[in-house]
């Protein structure tokens, strides 16, 4: 096994695992990023190792630390929104197998540059925090597919998990409170419903080496536990700002790779 790959790929997971972590978000919009930034890899190499990465459960740590400091999610949601997500997935995973690089990467800037902006201009809308499980239950079934689809089909294209978009959906359009939806986030990528997707970029070739996927999903094992200790000792206010910083440094420095 080439330890260098295997370091590379530990410090790509864990840093994608802090950030899915501490978010509550599924990995993989952290992993595209990271794989670029540390592995050198290229847009559809990159997508690949964060969808293949992210079949493992290893978001099971970070969940545990969100159920033990009280935050649950219905069941019915996960339903929905998983139904949603595996159809959008093999569709976008599709599609982006006929995109061009530089476009494929200018999408991803300019998916992120739309979660930003949701965040920012809907950031008020969540129910508080103190409000009791029924009061969060009213949620249709209806929007629930439409966001479940709509992660699908970002994960499936642009190679991540559908966590931010998942969080976003939640919180920012359905007024979901921050914790609530970042535990569903992380239980949606608890299900292996990237399988689809990732089997799509496996057959096109779009895959890393298995030192480097070992060592990522070593890292998310160790990241993710460690994010969610640190996400449930910060309030909603401060979740949020740190999702938009986070989600607009990467913004930029995807729009600096697609620039150079």
């Amino acid at each position: 096994m080439n330890m260098h790959d295997l370091l590379a790929g530990i410090a790509t997971g864990l840093a994608g695992g802090l950030t899915a972590g501490l978010l509550g978000v599924s990995p993989g919009g952290g992993l595209v990023v990271f794989s670029v930034l540390l592995l050198g890899a290229g847009q559809h190499v990159a997508q690949g190792i964060s969808l293949v990465a992210q079949v493992p459960p290893t978001s099971l740590a970070g969940i545990r630390r969100y159920w033990q400091s009280g935050n649950r999610t219905p069941l019915c949601w996960i339903a929905l929104l998983t139904i949603g997500f595996v159809a959008g997935g093999a569709a976008g995973a599709l599609a982006a197998n006929h995109v061009a690089e530089p476009a494929l990467r200018w999408s991803y800037v300019a998916y992120l540059v739309a979660l930003d902006a949701m965040l920012i201009l809907r950031g008020g809308r969540d129910k508080p925090e103190g409000d009791d499980a029924g009061a969060r239950r009213d949620v249709s079934w209806a929007a629930l597919l439409v966001v479940g689809l709509l992660a699908g089909l970002s994960s499936g294209f642009l190679g991540i998990g559908g966590g931010l978009a998942t969080v976003v959906g939640l919180s920012a359009v359905l007024g979901v409170p921050q914790h609530q939806a970042q535990m569903a986030s992380l239980v949606m990528s608890l299900i292996p419903t990237t399988i689809p997707s990732a089997w799509i970029y496996w057959t096109e070739g779009s895959l890393a080496s298995w030192p480097v996927l070992t060592g990522v999903t070593i890292g998310l094992l160790a990241g993710t536990d460690l994010g969610a200790r640190a996400a449930n000792r910060i309030d909603r206010t401060t979740l949020r700002s740190a999702m938009i910083f986070f989600v607009s440094l990467m913004a930029l420095y995807m729009t600096f790779k697609a620039l150079w």
